[in-house]
C-alpha cells in the first residue's frame, strides 16, 4: 500500500468527489447529505437530499447540481440553499441514477444502474442521459454496462464513460451540439460478459471502473470497485500507475488540492447497502501524484 493520509472518516459511503472552489465536495449516501471539506478536514454541510445524493457538478453560474439517486431526479441548489428539481430522469432510466459530469456549457451527463443492483434483480444494460441547461432530457447512448464516471478529454472533443460491469472505458465523439458519435473502446481490461446473471459480471471483472477522473495529460485515474485499488490508465488500456488500498475498497476518486496534484480516494470496506447503511466506516484518503487534474 502507498502512504495515504486520512482526510475524513466516520461516514457511510462517499460518492461523487469533486474539487471546487478550494474544497472537496462529496455525497454521503446513507446520511443523505452533500458536504464540502477543506484540506484540514473542516466540514460544512451543503445540502440534505432525501432521495440519496450521488453525482455532483456546477452550472456556469455557480449553482450546484446534485443527482438524487432513488427518485431519479437532478436537483439544483439555488443561491438561498433551496433544492429544486432541475430535471426528472424517471422516464429515461431503468435503475437508480448514478454518477454525473457537468461540462463547461452546463450540460449534465448522467448514468444509471440499469437494474436494481442492491435488490438482486437480473443484470441489464443502461442508458446515458444528457440534461441540457434548460432541464431538457435526451438519451444519448444505450446498452452501456453500468455507466458510471463520465469525463471529457482536454480538447473537449471526446466523452469517456466508465462501464463498471463492462471491463472497459468507452469513448464517444462529442459534437458541439452535445450529440454523440458511435461508442468505441477507450480502454479494455477483459472480455465482456453476457446474459443477466450479475455473478458472471463480477466473476469476470478484471477491472471494475467505478468513479474516475481525467488528468491534464488525458490519462484517467480509475477506482476499481472490485480490486481494492486505483489505477492510472492511458487510452488503449495501458496501466501507467497502480495504488492498492489494501483491505478497503475504492469506489470513487478525483484530483484537486491547491496544485491539483492531490488524488482523493473514496474508500470503504465494501459497497453493499446492508453493510454500509448503519456503519460509519467510509473514509477519504489522499495521495500526492505527479500529474495534476485538468484544472490544476
Amino acid at each position: 500500500m502507498s502512504a495515504f493520509h486520512t482526510l475524513l472518516s466516520g461516514y457511510t459511503f462517499f460518492e461523487g468527489p469533486r474539487w471546487h472552489d478550494g474544497r472537496l465536495w462529496l455525497s454521503d449516501f446513507y446520511t443523505h447529505q452533500v458536504i464540502a471539506c477543506d484540506m484540514q478536514g473542516q466540514v460544512e454541510k451543503m445540502a440534505d437530499v432525501p432521495g440519496q445524493p450521488s453525482g455532483l457538478g456546477w452550472l456556469p453560474d455557480g449553482r450546484l447540481l446534485i443527482v438524487s439517486m432513488r427518485d431519479r431526479k437532478l436537483l439544483r441548489r439555488e443561491p438561498d440553499g433551496q433544492l429544486v428539481t432541475h430535471a426528472d430522469l424517471s422516464g429515461v432510466t431503468t435503475g437508480h441514477c448514478n454518477d454525473m459530469l457537468v461540462d463547461t456549457q452546463g450540460r449534465a451527463w448522467v448514468g444509471n444502474f440499469g437494474f436494481d443492483l442492491m435488490g438482486g434483480a437480473p443484470f441489464s444494460t443502461a442508458s446515458l442521459a444528457r440534461v441540457d441547461p434548460d432541464g431538457g432530457v435526451q438519451v444519448v447512448a444505450r446498452d452501456l454496462y453500468f455507466p458510471n464516471a463520465v469525463m471529457v478529454t482536454p480538447d473537449g472533443k471526446t466523452l469517456v464513460v466508465n462501464e463498471s460491469f463492462g471491463n472497459r472505458l468507452s469513448a464517444f465523439d462529442l459534437a458541439a451540439d452535445g450529440s454523440l458519435g458511435p461508442r468505441r473502446d477507450w480502454a479494455v481490461f477483459g472480455p465482456l460478459a453476457r446474459g443477466d446473471k450479475l455473478d458472471d459480471y463480477i466473476a469476470g471483472g478484471k477491472l471494475a471502473p467505478d468513479g474516475g477522473v481525467m488528468d491534464a495529460e488525458g490519462a484517467v485515474w480509475v477506482a476499481d470497485a472490485l480490486g481494492n485499488r486505483a489505477v492510472r490508465v492511458a487510452e488503449g488500456g495501458r496501466v501507467l500507475q497502480e495504488v492498492s488500498t489494501g483491505a478497503m475498497g475504492t469506489f470513487a476518486c478525483t484530483l484537486g488540492g491547491p496544485d491539483g496534484r492531490t488524488l482523493f480516494l473514496c474508500v470503504a470496506p465494501d459497497f453493499l447497502e446492508h453493510n454500509r447503511v448503519a456503519a460509519r466506516e467510509a473514509q477519504i484518503w489522499t495521495l500526492k501524484v505527479d500529474v495534476p487534474g485538468m484544472g490544476g
